[in-house]
């Protein structure tokens, strides 16, 4: 049984830039590693218009930054996977959770697995959501 993964442009705020959710089986992952109040990847930095996105899944294991607590992941650290395809399939693993996270009861984050043509069809469709994003 795979995952489900969606990935989300939420636009920009009056205090941040647009950044992405990792909604995985209907729960935002962002949200539950590192509490209420935290936020995802700068959608300019997961999604750059000029190149591929980091969040493409490859044969290469990768770390991927995923999101940071309200007091910023320069304070504490931010949340990361480790990003790999196998064949059909994509795994997240490896997670390293910001250390206020950790204090306050961590959140046992389990391995995951996408399937591999639904993961590229859904940076795909976060793609073209940042591409709409930008100005004229």
């Amino acid at each position: 049984m795979f995952d489900r993964l969606e990935i989300r442009v939420l636009p920009s705020g009056p205090r941040f830039a647009a950044q992405l959710r990792f909604w995985v089986n209907g729960e935002d992952l962002v949200e539950e590693a590192v509490g209420e109040g935290g936020r995802g990847s700068y959608a300019a930095d997961a999604l750059p218009v000029a190149c591929p996105s980091p969040l493409r899944a490859t044969g290469e294991a990768r770390r991927l930054q995923l999101g940071e607590p309200d007091c910023t992941g320069g304070c504490c650290g931010f949340l990361t996977v480790i990003v790999q395809r196998f064949g059909e399939i994509v795994q997240w693993s490896g997670w390293e959770v910001p250390g206020e996270a950790r204090s306050s009861a961590p959140p046992l984050l389990p391995e995951l697995h996408f399937d591999a043509s639904q993961y590229d069809a859904d940076v795909a469709r976060a793609e073209s959501d940042r591409c709409r994003q930008l100005p004229s």
